[in-house]
């Protein structure tokens, strides 16, 4: 085999006794350090014990890129669950168990060994299984039966199975964030850009840069009377964010990994168009594009989706004073606004993140969902 070819295999793992989250964690990083980088990551799911009588599972699929062959990566398997605790009985009875690490795909091979069978003879009949797997794999083809994840999937009942609350770490996670040099947060009015860039800077030593616009003194004014301060107002953010970010990103931080700020300057612009009146913006587009030229662009280009309703309850639980008062429909410009810049910059390295139903401020599971959808591009 050569050395340098990755090979994509998808691995289930499950446990029913102990602290199973932490079981699962366990085998993640095993098979991290022993068979090659975890790509994805499913969420966990809590399925009642398949086969027998015992306590119920939390069943998990990983998706990870190896070097080694199928029996190679089962070798590492029967290893790792030693290691973990696992004790395989010489019956084919189904029991209890610490971990359960299984390859149910490996690229498209199909083999039927003493050591291993591919793909797994079993796992289509298995909502544990095929649910997880569906999350992280939905199109993949299954070599013998020639149908999708997601389509094998959708012929098993799903009674029974729940998702559960806690998910797995990417241990890959952590390295991965030096990849990019520049990483740009964005979002509309609420969307929580400053709180995830600034959680992001603190647990990646990433350098961070917060945009000031809480020292904009036309910003108050704007809201009470857009048509008469729109134009200075978004003059003003233009000039401040671009003396801000030209400074920033040329001061090297030799102690920092990365730079992540929760805006970039190109918002300017979208604001500027659902603000300003169109001779205003002629004016404000020429200088615009300018500065634009001049301003290095991120690596990668976080777009953070709330829906309208979720931003305006945001909006109302921070309590600017100034703020109170924006319609809906000015939200729904705005980001009309940046869906259109990102439709329209197709060189722009962009992961659009849905977080309406996320609170990763609170709650430390949905911020990792965020880290890890991150960590997949």
């Amino acid at each position: 085999m050569h050395p340098n070819l990755l090979h994509t295999t998808y691995i289930s793992i499950g446990s029913n006794v102990g602290d199973k989250r932490a079981h699962l964690q366990n085998a993640v990083q095993q098979l991290s350090v022993k068979i090659g980088r975890v790509v994805k990551i499913s969420p966990i799911y809590e399925t009642p014990s398949w086969g027998f009588d015992g306590g119920d599972f939390y069943n998990a699929c990983v998706c990870l890129k190896t070097e080694l062959s199928s029996s190679e990566v089962m070798t590492e398997i029967l290893e790792i669950e030693t290691t973990l605790g696992r004790i395989r009985s010489e019956t084919k009875a189904y029991k209890d168990r610490s971990i359960d690490i299984d390859i149910i795909f490996y690229e498209d091979e199909i083999l039927k060994t003493d050591l291993l069978q591919l793909p797994h003879p079993l796992a289509h009949e298995r909502k544990f299984v095929m649910q997880p797997l569906c999350d992280i794999a939905p199109s993949k083809i299954h070599p013998i039966y020639k149908k999708t994840v997601s389509q094998l999937n959708e012929a098993i009942s799903s009674d029974g199975i729940e998702k559960s609350e806690e998910v797995l770490q990417n241990p890959n996670c952590k390295k991965d964030f030096s990849r990019f040099n520049y990483i740009a947060i964005e979002g509309n009015i609420g969307a929580g850009k400053t709180s995830l860039a600034t959680k992001i800077a603190e647990e990646f030593n990433g350098k961070l840069i917060l945009e000031r616009f809480a020292d904009n003194p036309f910003l108050p004014k704007f809201y009470e009377d857009n048509m008469r301060y729109a134009f200075p107002l978004e003059m003003s953010f233009l000039a401040d964010r671009y003396q801000q970010i030209s400074d920033d990103l040329s001061q090297l931080d030799l102690f920092k990994d990365f730079i992540v700020s929760d805006y970039d300057i190109f918002k300017s612009l979208i604001f500027a168009k659902v603000t300003l009146q169109r001779d205003e913006f002629k004016l404000y587009r020429k200088l615009f594009d300018i500065m634009y030229s001049e301003i290095p662009k991120p690596d990668l280009y976080v777009y953070l989706y709330q829906n309208t309703d979720r931003l305006l309850r945001n909006i109302k639980k921070r309590g600017r004073d100034y703020e109170q008062k924006i319609p809906s429909e000015y939200l729904d410009k705005i980001n009309n606004g940046y869906l259109e810049f990102i439709r329209t910059h197709k060189d722009l390295n962009v992961k659009i993140i849905d977080v309406s139903d996320l609170d990763f401020v609170a709650n430390d599971n949905d911020y990792q969902k965020i880290i890890s959808e991150i960590q997949e591009i």
